[in-house]
């Protein structure tokens, strides 16, 4: 009711089709930003493409697996894509900030498993045919991402499938100050090829340049995915 006691008109759009917009909203509410995708959304949007991007990249390589983990989540914005094609997703993160953040903004119909932990220090629960990481590895020391590797690979199954995304060295005049600060340890396409040859038999890498996957010159790239699969059980624990 208005203020003057006459009925409100319930909103109509023009095309029928749309009136579901107003049953989600009427229904669940409106969905909000995380912690991080929130920042990216307001200092750099286009960001946030690029983001999703490569989460849908993800989503479409792992599509049909059973249980798979991301490590290094943050807010977890970009994982519903990867939720949509997966049968059980994970989340994990170092910062319990952003796996609290996570968890509250998690939607029903969209449901993770949460775990807190770093993974250069502890051991990872679980068995996954799985796993993914994207913008981590240039966090992680030099000295800290052998052991990084091995507690990925002691709970990927033998089949399984293992996603490194993380920007390339050359991009780094580019980035932003802020990014420079985090991004302590990146790599060109033969060391972080060679890096991950110690792990598994197969590396398939491509170049991505803002929201486009490729295979073209990796020295002009600005990002490089690493697709890992026939893991070498061999491999000592560093």
């Amino acid at each position: 009711m208005t203020q003057n006691g006459d009925a409100v008109m319930e909103k109509k759009t023009r095309e029928l089709q749309y009136q579901v917009c107003f049953d989600v909203k009427n229904t669940y509410g409106f969905a909000r930003f995380g912690l991080m995708s929130n920042q990216v959304w307001h200092d750099d949007p286009r960001r946030l493409v690029f983001l999703l991007s490569r989460y849908k990249f993800v989503a479409k390589m792992l599509s049909g697996k059973k249980s798979v983990l991301e490590i290094g989540c943050a807010d977890g914005f970009g994982s519903r894509l990867v939720a949509q094609e997966v049968g059980k997703l994970t989340l994990l993160d170092f910062d319990p900030v952003f796996i609290q953040d996570a968890q509250e903004n998690m939607d029903p119909k969209w449901k993770y498993n949460f775990l807190v932990l770093d993974p250069t220090d502890s051991l990872i629960p679980g068995q996954y045919d799985a796993i993914y990481s994207l913008d981590v590895l240039e966090h992680i020391q030099k000295e800290r991402e052998k052991k990084f590797l091995w507690h990925i690979v002691e709970v990927l199954s033998n089949d399984g499938v293992l996603i490194i995304g993380t920007p390339t060295v050359e991009s780094q005049k580019y980035a932003s100050p802020s990014s420079k600060e985090g991004h302590i340890n990146c790599k060109d396409h033969k060391e972080l090829r060679d890096l991950l040859l110690n792990y598994f038999q197969n590396v398939f890498l491509f170049s991505m340049n803002d929201e486009v996957v490729h295979t073209g010159f990796y020295p002009m790239a600005h990002y490089l995915f690493a697709i890992c699969c026939g893991k070498k059980n061999f491999v000592e624990s560093q």
